[in-house]
């Protein structure tokens, strides 16, 4: 037998045993520690159970509760459990061509609003979310509480936006040594496309990484302006307004690696279609195992115990005696 928590035992059982000595042997001692009206009610003299077998109660009552507090456990060894569901990576595209409004009310919400509706049709499986541009950053590590990470999503807004050129490579290179460990290792990514020169790199990485990519295209090919952080359009050179267009490069890349694309609509339809095909490929693989430790509690036998024992020395408190008062009482008013 072991304890979960012997802390507890040695915090609380040393004080314990110096209070329980003092109270039986040293009364002139306790004196200077408790008020008197306190000592008085401990060292009661008037009552049904002797003082000593009384304390004695009080004192293993306590002793088993300080115990019960320490968790007694039987110890039988660890225990491997496998943990079902899908384990993904989703990536959020937060570059300067995502201000721009050829989707209501720009790319960047509809992708958020997207990556929601993804969260809520995959219950039961651990995502985590990556927000990129030049450098990716973890938005949020892996988890099954969708709804935190739905708030954490919401919280990126313009200020998130990048106006650099992509780095698809980087983000490969953080989606590698966070799905490390992770079989199988799926990557779900929501962005408005990047061109074949810019994604070479990011190839060869998820490649050699054995990584599974699934896209999520937002845009529309006829484009947009690109906006910059206050609101108006940019423009080239030679001054024309510069455009922005869904480049479907990604979605073909990840077609080409075993996964599939979707290009973003209203409605939920085409969310509920990604993850059908994600579901199927998968079949509900599992995460991988667990270790935990197999134990059987005892806590409640000494609780149980301390409790039955404060029962008892309690109900072997005196009681106050009102038979003297009221003949003190009827002297007084025989004396009148």
């Amino acid at each position: 037998m072991s304890f979960v928590h012997p802390q507890f035992f040695w915090v609380m059982v040393i004080p314990f045993i110096i209070f329980a000595f003092l109270l039986s042997t040293n009364k002139e001692r306790l004196s200077r520690v408790f008020d008197e009206k306190v000592l008085k009610r401990l060292s009661a003299a008037d009552e049904s159970m002797p003082l000593m077998a009384r304390n004695i109660l009080m004192f293993l009552a306590i002793f088993m509760m300080i115990i019960a507090l320490a968790r007694p456990v039987m110890e039988k060894g660890d225990k491997k459990v496998e943990v079902q569901g899908l384990t993904l990576l989703t990536a959020l595209d937060i570059s300067g061509s995502m201000r721009s409004k050829d989707v209501y009310p720009n790319r960047l919400e509809f992708a958020k609003k997207k990556m929601t509706t993804f969260f809520d049709s995959m219950p039961s499986d651990e995502i985590g979310v990556v927000a990129f541009a030049y450098s990716p950053f973890v938005l949020a590590p892996f988890s099954a509480d969708k709804e935190t990470l739905k708030m954490m999503v919401e919280g990126v807004d313009d200020s998130y936006i990048n106006m650099g050129s992509t780095d698809f490579s980087a983000l490969a290179e953080q989606v590698a040594t966070l799905l490390e460990k992770k079989k199988p290792k799926i990557l779900v990514l929501f962005s408005d496309g990047g061109d074949k020169k810019s994604i070479e790199g990011f190839k060869e990485i998820l490649k050699s990484n054995h990584i599974d990519l699934y896209v999520v295209l937002v845009g529309t090919k006829k484009g947009a302006p690109v906006i910059d952080e206050n609101g108006k359009p940019l423009s080239l050179k030679d001054g024309t307004i510069a455009i922005t267009q869904r480049n479907d490069a990604l979605g073909k890349l990840a077609k080409e690696m075993g996964g599939a694309y979707i290009v973003a609509g209203t409605g939920k339809e085409d969310i509920k279609q990604l993850v059908d095909v994600i579901r199927s490929k998968y079949k509900n693989q599992q995460q991988g195992e667990v270790t935990v430790k197999e134990r059987v509690e005892y806590f409640y036998y000494p609780l149980g115990l301390g409790l039955l024992l404060l029962l008892i020395a309690f109900s072997s408190l005196p009681r106050q005696n009102t038979s003297g008062k009221e003949q003190v009482a009827g002297s007084n008013g025989g004396q009148a």
